[in-house]
C-alpha cells in the first residue's frame, strides 16, 4: 500500500460529543505540471531570489516577519507568537455544525478538495460511524477549519471508505454576476435556431470521463522541450481556426450536418474530412 504524504493539518473531527483524531491531505497534485526556473540567457545560470532590505541589504528569510499595511508604508507587524495567540476552536478541530443536501450548495462556492483520514488507530470506530451516518442520510456536513492563517468553511462528504473535505469560498470572494451578464439580451432566441442547437447538444451528449481531458498546452510544451533538447528547431503549432460566423442559422445547420463541433472541429484540426465527406471525395476522384 502506498504511503500517504505528510498531512497539511492534524486535529480532531467532532460530531456533537463524538470525536476522533484525523489528518487532512491535499487530494490534488501539481507534480506533473511543467515548471520553469528563471535563467539568464548569457550565462545559463539559475537566478536566485534574495530577500533584500533597502537599508540592510541582503537578509535571511528566517529573520523576516509578516506585516499588514494599514496605510502607505505603515505596517502592523506580526510574528509567529502573534498568530499562535489567535487560536479559534477550528484551529485544531473540525466540528460538523449542520448538514445540507449537496444540491443546496451553489457550485460557484466549491473550491479545493482534501482527503480527511483517521490519524492513527485511535478513534477509527468514531470516524467510521460519522462517515457511514452521512452516507446513510445522503447529507453533506458543514464545518470550519483554520488553514494557512485563515478560517475556512468546509463541506464533508463520504468518498470511498473515507471522507472528502472541500473548502468553500466565502460570500465576499464571489463577484456579482450582474457586472458581466446584465448587458446580455433577456429575450428568447429564434425557436428554429434553438431547436438545431439542442440537436447538436444531443449529438455530442456523452458521459464524463476525465481520461479524455489532458492539458494539450503542457503536452505541446513537453514536445517543444524534447525537440530543443535534441537541438532541433521547434515546429510551430498550427494557428487556430478563427472562422467568422456570418450567418448563424447556416453555421448551426452545418454543425448539425457534420455531427456537431466534435466531428467538424476534429476533422479540421487533423487536416481530414469527416468520414462521409471522405467517401464522397473518393467517389468523385474515381469518376
Amino acid at each position: 500500500m502506498a504511503t500517504a504524504p505528510r498531512p497539511l493539518w492534524e486535529g480532531h473531527l467532532r460530531l456533537s460529543l463524538v470525536t476522533c483524531p484525523v489528518a487532512l491531505y491535499s487530494a490534488t497534485t501539481r507534480a506533473h505540471d511543467v515548471s520553469f526556473h528563471l535563467i539568464h540567457p548569457k550565462t545559463n545560470n539559475r537566478i536566485r531570489m534574495i530577500p533584500h532590505d533597502p537599508e540592510l541589504g541582503e537578509v535571511r528569510r528566517d529573520e523576516l516577519v509578516k506585516g499588514y499595511e494599514v496605510s502607505k508604508d505603515k505596517y502592523v507587524v506580526l510574528d509567529d507568537k502573534d498568530f499562535e495567540a489567535v487560536r479559534l476552536p477550528s484551529t485544531r478541530t473540525i466540528e460538523i455544525e449542520r448538514f445540507v443536501d449537496a444540491g443546496d450548495i451553489d457550485r460557484i462556492y466549491w473550491n479545493d478538495p482534501y482527503y480527511l483520514a483517521p490519524s492513527g488507530k485511535t478513534g477509527v470506530d468514531a470516524y467510521t460511524i460519522i462517515r457511514h451516518a452521512m452516507e446513510t442520510e445522503g447529507k453533506i456536513g458543514l464545518g470550519r477549519v483554520v488553514m494557512h492563517t485563515r478560517e475556512r468553511l468546509v463541506a464533508l462528504e463520504p468518498r470511498g471508505r473515507g471522507i472528502l473535505v472541500t473548502t468553500l469560498r466565502s460570500r465576499d470572494e464571489i463577484r456579482a454576476e450582474g457586472t458581466y451578464f446584465d448587458d446580455i439580451p433577456a429575450g428568447k432566441p429564434d425557436p428554429g435556431m434553438l431547436e438545431i442547437a439542442a440537436k447538436i447538444i444531443e449529438q455530442q451528449a456523452d458521459k464524463f470521463d476525465p481520461k479524455q481531458f489532458t492539458d494539450r498546452y503542457e503536452d505541446a510544451l513537453r514536445a517543444l522541450i524534447r525537440e530543443k533538447q535534441k537541438g532541433h528547431k521547434p515546429v510551430s503549432a498550427p494557428a487556430p481556426d478563427d472562422e467568422k460566423v456570418v450567418d448563424l442559422m447556416e453555421a448551426l445547420k452545418r454543425s448539425l450536418k457534420g455531427g456537431g463541433a466534435k466531428g467538424a472541429r476534429a476533422a479540421r484540426f487533423l487536416g481530414t474530412r469527416p468520414p462521409a465527406r471522405r467517401k464522397r471525395a473518393r467517389a468523385r476522384s474515381a469518376s
